[in-house]
């Protein structure tokens, strides 16, 4: 394991402490820059991966279980879903059966399917209603476009993306086509509405996808609105990393009587090495030396800032590295196009900042490296929560100086 060697002057690792909390910051230092955010202490970066056991990890039913179209069965057949993940599990037979539900889970976990499968069989049942999914960036949105129609090949369900950042006028041509899933970012939905191109008023299904990244991008005005537009009857499917204050709220202002389904047992992934990496300084030569390791398969690397992300993409560029970036700086067609080569591992680097990173779901991440590191505990639980995924183990490196 990479923990076993010791590279770059780490420290001992201290494999019994973790700490409790968001609190536990280190406090800033005199005559620091007081409109930087405190460092958090860097032993929360540092943690052994203890995977759950066979007992912690059981698996109730199958897909055959569960009253599923026959052409929805063949089609996850077809996308080598053969058992379900824990979420799925736990979540599909209530919601199929109506119930509103809090989903505690990651992205990577299988929450998608979680949802898309109970509003397929739901508009199959009931062709005339409609559904809405908010997500809080568009390359969410396009994620689970894509997961529901694969999900629904050769079915009569239809559904497009409603996100800023993409032609408007191509949103409202597809939506003049009355398609039954709207899958958009909170914004660009309120303003469909307030032009009176988005009609929800046959809405009988809503799901709140990464509810706590919404409501830390500042969206709950707008999640606020969103839902008072849509009819009182019906059913809400809210899907949260975290269960904050906040989203306690959200889900008692637009929930009623919520089942509550967790898959989360702790602050981070068991199934991720944490730790760090003493830089001294030298950032980019620490970096470039740890990706030309054999091991370093596929990795998602963390920057602060859309600046600093696009230097650390050139100096790996020019240093030879098939590496590239998302941010918020490049159109939505580049950052479409970089991540569909990550998928494909015609680059296996890529440098993201928080926001661009937020519901990626890329598969077999071997590494995700923080160059720059994280300003808040959920911005690290959610970094990392990219490798280590579907069973298998993954490494979360932090560089300190």
């Amino acid at each position: 394991m990479f923990n076993s060697r010791p590279s770059y002057g780490r420290r001992p690792v201290n494999r019994g402490f973790r700490p409790a909390g968001n609190s536990f910051q280190r406090p800033a230092r005199r005559g620091g820059n007081r409109f930087m955010p405190k460092a958090l202490d860097q032993r929360f970066f540092i943690c052994a991966a203890t995977p759950p056991t066979e007992s912690e990890s059981v698996i109730n039913h199958t897909f055959a279980d569960f009253d599923l179209h026959t052409q929805v069965h063949v089609n996850i057949a077809n996308k080598g879903m053969i058992t379900p993940t824990q979420i799925q599990d736990q979540a599909l037979e209530h919601a199929l059966n109506g119930k509103d539900i809090i989903g505690l889970a990651d992205t990577g976990t299988g929450k998608t399917a979680a949802f898309a499968l109970p509003i397929i069989q739901k508009l199959l049942a009931n062709p005339h209603e409609t559904c809405l999914i908010v997500a809080p960036t568009r390359e969410l949105a396009i994620q689970i476009r894509d997961e529901i129609r694969a999900l629904a090949t050769n079915l009569p369900i239809y559904s497009c993306v409603l996100i800023g950042g993409s032609d408007i006028r191509r949103q409202l041509e597809d939506l003049k086509r009355r398609p039954h899933v709207y899958i958009g970012t909170p914004g660009r939905l309120r303003d469909l509405y307030n032009r009176r191109a988005l009609n929800l008023q046959n809405t009988r299904t809503v799901v709140l996808d990464e509810v706590d990244r919404m409501l830390d991008m500042g969206f709950i005005k707008e999640i606020t609105e969103l839902m008072s537009f849509l009819p009182k009857e019906r059913q809400t499917l809210l899907f949260s990393a975290t269960l904050d204050q906040k989203v306690e709220d959200i889900a008692r202002r637009f929930l009623t009587n919520p089942l509550k389904i967790s898959v989360k047992n702790g602050p981070t992934s068991h199934n991720v090495d944490q730790n760090i990496i003493r830089t001294h300084g030298n950032k980019m030569e620490v970096l470039s030396d740890l990706l030309r390791k054999q091991e370093f398969k596929k990795v998602l690397i963390f920057g602060r800032t859309k600046f600093g992300v696009e230097k650390i993409s050139i100096a790996l560029q020019k240093a030879g590295f098939p590496a590239d970036a998302i941010h918020g700086d490049k159109r939505q067609n580049q950052r479409e196009n970089v991540l569909r080569r990550f998928r494909a591992d015609q680059i296996r680097i890529l440098i993201a900042t928080d926001v661009a990173a937020r519901g990626i779901d890329v598969k077999d991440i071997s590494h995700v490296i923080n160059y720059d590191a994280p300003a808040t505990l959920d911005d690290y639980t959610h970094r990392i929560g990219r490798t280590g995924r579907a069973g298998k183990m993954g490494t979360a490196l932090t560089f300190v100086e």
